[in-house]
């Protein structure tokens, strides 16, 4: 099965540029979206052979993720099932008879890191909840994490030591993840694989100089390990801030 995944940053803006020829273009089995910025209604996509889902965040115009699948699940879950975490529609998870598939759209910890704190009590629940839903069976999840991991992981990685996206406290809790038997499927093709990035600000020409950070990831159950066979990051695609990522995996 072929995954992707793409901050749209505004899904109706981002139909203006082209979405909907991206889409037809990768042909995934399951497409997923964050950072939709709609309310339910406001957007009607004509997608054939495929099943929407939606998670709207009370919010207007504020984040929101979605999946769009040819393959119909057993189960749609939205959010986390923790009140504090699920006003603002970043989690769908799709259960299937082999696997849970879930999008997700990490809280940003935004300039000044006012956010830090909120965004620490969001990795240690949302970790305990992919933890859980392991112990039934594998977990493939995707979306923007809000984290560049290593240095490795983005242009400028000295000046923006204390920025958000990588300070060392999100960089830790990405750490424990994959240590809780997960894995950056990037890094599983391409451990050393530097100037590859997800992420571009729209100031000073970041994209033309590539000047970006890798923030958007497939993270899969690590006993899933040996059904990988592919991962890319569409850096020719445009349309957003973010380019879509892919996993190909033998599920």
């Amino acid at each position: 099965m072929r995954f992707v995944s793409w901050n749209v940053n505004g899904l109706r803006a981002c139909r203006e540029k082209g979405f909907l020829e991206s889409f037809e273009e990768l042909g995934a089995d399951a497409f997923c979206i964050q950072e939709t910025k709609l309310q339910e209604g406001q957007i009607e996509l004509d997608l054939p052979g495929y099943h929407q889902y939606w998670n709207y965040a009370e919010k207007k115009g504020y984040s929101g993720t979605a999946i769009f699948t040819r393959r119909e699940p057993e189960k749609v879950s939205l959010g986390i099932g923790i009140e504090e975490h699920d006003h603002e529609g970043r989690v769908i998870t799709l259960e299937y008879p082999e696997f849970f598939l879930i999008t997700v759209y990490t809280p940003n910890s935004q300039d000044g890191l006012k956010r830090l704190d909120y965004r620490m009590t969001w990795e240690d629940a949302f970790l305990e909840y992919i933890k859980g839903l392991d112990k039934i069976k594998p977990v493939i999840f995707c979306g923007d994490l809000n984290v560049a991991h290593e240095e490795i992981d983005l242009k400028n990685p000295k000046s923006n030591r204390k920025n958000a996206g990588f300070t060392d406290e999100e960089r830790n809790k990405m750490t424990v993840l994959l240590s809780e038997g997960f894995t950056d499927t990037w890094r599983y093709f391409y451990p050393e694989t530097a100037d590859i990035y997800s992420w571009w600000s729209y100031r000073f020409h970041a994209r033309e100089k590539n000047a970006g950070w890798r923030i958007d990831y497939f993270i899969t159950s690590a006993r899933l390990d040996g059904k990988l066979k592919g991962a890319k990051i569409h850096t020719e695609i445009y349309g957003s801030d973010h380019c879509p990522v892919e996993l190909e995996i033998d599920i």
